[in-house]
Order: structure tokens, then C-alpha cells, then sequence
């Protein structure tokens, strides 16, 4: 009998999730696991990626499996993130970093970390990194900080509220800050409605098990909404970046749609970003980007690790 998942063949080669899942050892991580899984008509062991409680112990599993997390809770009306894709992200910032030289001591912001506090908690398993992680919901902050405490994890990974909802950097960045990166995975719709038009048709598109990106579709307004989309979140992103030039040697987010990342360039020359990159990232049949960006002029860049 098959235990693995369909294999991606599009994730990130240092992707440990690229070849597809091993429910075994996944039930032997998290034996909560073991109720959703079944054997489909190809005999491979699935779950089914509709069921929210079965996408949530699947995350979970891989979570305690494979990162060294042994708490993750948070309520159910909070996003749960599928954790192939972004530890995907997580790997091409490391890519990135690494070209620029830069290897230890890495210290990453990431806005919106939400209750989950995905990213902290994957860049600290995969590569050391420390995190402080921001978001505008206080309760969401205190379950992330409950994550964070469970896990021994707080001298890695700090949190700190973003108190006006107008603003991403501004109140959270000083001028005494120094981060080789941030990282963000910015509210994709305008509306709660035009998200609830998205869930459907996801859920409605899940005809197929063996999806390789474990996830479901809820999540609360700050997680999935932003007055203006996508492109209005992303465009006060930039600018603000752009108040913080030398707190930051790489600033990235994730970018959904190609005609917002087509509209940041230009924005971001104007701005005076010294370099800009374009990193394509494949998950199943969704297609997104990581786009980052840094004032630093070259020899500011030499001199960062210095």
C-alpha cells in the first residue's frame, strides 16, 4: 500500500515535502491523524483536503514530525496555513540570503504572523533564524505567544503589536533596527465577500485528494481582507519600506496576482530600491511569487556583516 501523497515535482528542492506525504510516520507524530486518513481508489493513503479538521491534524502532524514542534493551537476561525507552501517561501528567502552573503545571526520580521505564528516557528526549525513577529490583533498575538512559550521558543521569537491598523512599519521599525530580512503573506481580497467567493470555488475544486498543499480556507478579516486588496496592502508595504532604507537588508512579500508585481516595480524604482527580485514559486497547480526588494547601495551591502 502507497503511504505518500501526490509528488509536486514544483516545490523547493530543500523542500521536505516534495516527494508527497508518509502517513505512517505522520500518525506515529500525531496519532489524532489517524481518523482522517483513508486509502483512495489509486490505493494511496489521503486525507480528505475539504475536511478543515482533517487539513488542520495533517499541518499539524507535519508540524510535530518534522520541526521539532510539539504545541500548535489556535482557535478555529483562525487561517491554518498549509505548511508545504510556506516553508516553501521560507526557502527561497534563504536562497536569497545566502547570495548576499549573509549566513549567521539571521534576524527576520515578519508582519502579519498571525495566531499561528507559521513562519517564526518554520524559520527557526529550518535554518536558526530569530523572528520578531508583528500583527494588528492582540488575541491573535497571545495565542501566537502561548505557541511561542509551549515550545521554549522565547528567545527566538518575539512579538510585538502593531497598534494602528494604517500603518505596517511605521510604530514596530526604529532606527536602531537591523533585519537581514522581513517576510510577509499580505491579505489577498478586497472584501469578506469576494473571499467567501474564493473559498467556494477552492472547495469546490478539491475533487482530487492527493492535493500536495494541505490547507483550509478559513481565517479571520486581517488575515484574508484589506481595503483596496492586495495591491493597496502591498503599495503601503513598499512605501513605508522606504522610510526604513538602511533597517533592512531585504524587504519580500508573497504576491498573488503578476499585474500587482508588475505594478511594485515600477513603484519600487521610484522609491529608490537598489535591486529588486523576482522569485517564481510553483505549489500544485497554484502559481504565486516572492518579491523583495532593498535600498542598500553596494557597498552598504558590503559592509552589512560587517
Amino acid at each position: 500500500m502507497k503511504t505518500k501523497g501526490k509528488n509536486s515535482g514544483q516545490l523547493h528542492p530543500n523542500n521536505i515535502h516534495k516527494n508527497g506525504y508518509n502517513f505512517k510516520e505522520l500518525c506515529e507524530a500525531y496519532p489524532n491523524l489517524k481518523e482522517f486518513v483513508f486509502v483512495n481508489q489509486y490505493g494511496t493513503e489521503t486525507i480528505d483536503f475539504a475536511n478543515p479538521k482533517g487539513v488542520r491534524a495533517i499541518n499539524t502532524a507535519l508540524l510535530f514530525k518534522y520541526y521539532n514542534i510539539s504545541f500548535w493551537d489556535f482557535p478555529d476561525d483562525n487561517l491554518c496555513p498549509p505548511i508545504p507552501g510556506r516553508v516553501d517561501y521560507i526557502h527561497y528567502l534563504a536562497d536569497l540570503l545566502k547570495s548576499s552573503g549573509i549566513h549567521e545571526q539571521v534576524n527576520v520580521l515578519d508582519i502579519g504572523t498571525g495566531a499561528n505564528c507559521i513562519y517564526p516557528l518554520l524559520g527557526n526549525a529550518a535554518y536558526g533564524w530569530s523572528f520578531v513577529g508583528t500583527d494588528i490583533d492582540k488575541k491573535s498575538l497571545d495565542r501566537a505567544g502561548a505557541i511561542v512559550k509551549k515550545n521554549k521558543l522565547g528567545a527566538v521569537i518575539k512579538l510585538t503589536q502593531q497598534k494602528d491598523a494604517t500603518h505596517i512599519f511605521e510604530g514596530v521599525l526604529t532606527n536602531e533596527d537591523k533585519f537581514a530580512a522581513t517576510m510577509c503573506n499580505p491579505p489577498f481580497f478586497k472584501s469578506q465577500q469576494e473571499a467567501m467567493q474564493a473559498n467556494a470555488r477552492k472547495l469546490e475544486g478539491l475533487g482530487n485528494a492527493d492535493t500536495v498543499e494541505p490547507r483550509n480556507f478559513s481565517g479571520k478579516q486581517q488575515e484574508l481582507w484589506y481595503k483596496g486588496g492586495e495591491k493597496a496592502f502591498i503599495h503601503t508595504y513598499l512605501y513605508e519600506s522606504s522610510k526604513f532604507k538602511t533597517q533592512c537588508f531585504w524587504y519580500s512579500t508573497l504576491v498573488s496576482k503578476k499585474e500587482n508585481a508588475e505594478s511594485m516595480l515600477s513603484s519600487l524604482k521610484k522609491l529608490g530600491a537598489t535591486e529588486i527580485k523576482t522569485i517564481p514559486m510553483h505549489q500544485g497547480n497554484k502559481v504565486t511569487r516572492v518579491i523583495a526588494w532593498t535600498f542598500l547601495t553596494a557597498e552598504e551591502q558590503k559592509e552589512w556583516n560587517n
